[in-house]
């Protein structure tokens, strides 16, 4: 594993905020989530900075510098185009919001610093240019041994921020690791802080679970901690079996959080509700609608023996945009719940891209007639009569997409007209 560290590649303008602040006699290191990936032999995706300068000497020793979290000791340098967050080494007072320390205190001790992380797997420290790794809590121990541990004691990690819970139960999914049992024990009782989280906050880490490739056995793990009662009580109050084909059908669906979201909850929810729960826990507005819109057609098994005309209205309730992502849910229920009825499926998904691809009038805009000619075929100015012919004719071209021609509708209209005298 120090292999790896020592031939991890980091980017020139990290070094060189490395190297300036050496120069000038601090001591800095490397942090955190990068250096658990190299240890890891994983590429990071950002790279953390601590030092015991100030933030003022660390103003002073770069030509361009964002006080990004200043009052916290966080700043950014700016060089070569790069960002580089760069943090005083610090220790935190008491945490009275479940989620931010009342105080923060500059230090210059690196295993201060580390004391206050959360698990033993973040607490390292690595500087690059000596070569030398500080892991005072045994992450790289418990990297080896695939186990998520709370830095000293869970009950007080977990009682000073509310989120790291969530985060031990998403890590433990994303690395494939199993929970310390004295870190998972800490979890129940800790919970009233959790429940003070922004469901923003909450809603991040459930779907980075989402996407792991261990969905299934993260929501398991949120369920035996108690965790997902609190965020999703329609999962967590669901019968065993129910739970388990739920869980299923989210991990084979596409790696998208709100196809995951549709197939964990098309048997367990109505659309509506699921439209809700997307409020709930703050996915945005159009990501809501969608979830619900999935969740209520997810069940395409019972379309298999509609005629053309019914796919179509299914298709104009659904939008051509949506087939896809609606038949990627179909397509992982149906896997999980009953894969004797797969080749049947693939037969109506076939049905409906075809039907799709001929792009049939969907909507009242589609048609070949406008509401003036409706009203000019008619004889009749503006009026809920209008409103019905439309309907009326799409109704038609639902049945028929030939029909969409304005003569062909003109005598539709007509027809329609004289029956209604």
């Amino acid at each position: 594993m120090l292999a790896n560290l020592h031939n991890a590649a980091i980017p020139r303008p990290v070094l060189d905020v490395l190297r300036r602040l050496r120069e000038l006699n601090f001591a800095v290191f490397l942090v955190g989530g990068c250096v658990r990936d190299m240890v890891r032999g994983v590429p990071p995706k950002d790279f953390d900075v601590a030092t015991s300068a100030h933030p003022h000497e660390v103003q002073a020793a770069f030509k361009k510098v964002i006080p990004t979290g200043i009052q916290h000791g966080t700043v950014t340098v700016v060089i070569g185009g790069t960002h580089v967050e760069v943090t005083t080494f610090r220790s935190e007072g008491d945490y009275h919001d479940g989620r931010r320390p009342s105080t923060v205190t500059f230090e210059s001790d690196i295993t201060e610093d580390l004391s206050r992380r959360d698990f033993t797997i973040n607490a390292m420290a690595y500087d690059p240019l000596s070569r030398e790794l500080v892991d005072p809590f045994g992450g790289q121990a418990d990297l080896q041994a695939h186990v998520i541990r709370c830095v000293r004691d869970a009950h007080e990690r977990f009682s000073e921020d509310g989120l790291r819970p969530m985060r031990a139960v998403r890590f433990a999914a994303v690395l494939g690791f199993t929970l310390e049992p004295a870190t998972q024990a800490a979890i129940p009782p800790t919970l009233p802080v959790f429940r003070k989280v922004a469901m923003e906050r909450v809603r991040e880490e459930l779907v980075k679970l989402l996407l792991s490739p261990r969905t299934e056995s993260g929501l398991v793990l949120l369920a035996e901690t108690g965790l997902l009662e609190i965020f999703l009580p329609e999962l967590a109050r669901a019968d065993a079996e129910a739970a388990r084909l739920a869980r299923a059908a989210a991990h084979i669906a596409p790696a998208e959080a709100e196809l995951r979201m549709a197939a964990l909850l098309a048997d367990l929810v109505s659309g509506p509700q699921a439209r809700e729960i997307g409020i709930r826990l703050k996915f945005p507005n159009k990501v809501a609608e969608l979830l619900g819109l999935l969740v209520e057609h997810a069940a395409l098994e019972a379309r298999i023996g509609d005629s053309d005309p019914q796919l179509r209205r299914l298709l104009a309730r659904v939008g051509l945009g949506q087939l896809e992502p609606l038949l990627a849910v179909a397509h992982a229920r149906i896997q999980i719940r009953a894969p004797d009825r797969l080749p049947d499926f693939l037969r109506l998904q076939e049905r409906l891209r075809a039907l799709a691809a001929a792009k049939p009038p969907l909507s009242a805009k589609e048609l070949a007639l406008t509401g003036g000619d409706i009203m000019a075929t008619l004889g009749v100015g503006p009026s809920p009569i209008v409103g019905e012919a439309t309907r009326f004719l799409m109704e038609s071209v639902l049945d028929d997409p030939a029909l969409n021609q304005s003569e062909r509708l003109k005598e539709l209209l007509r027809a329609w007209q004289a029956g209604k005298v």
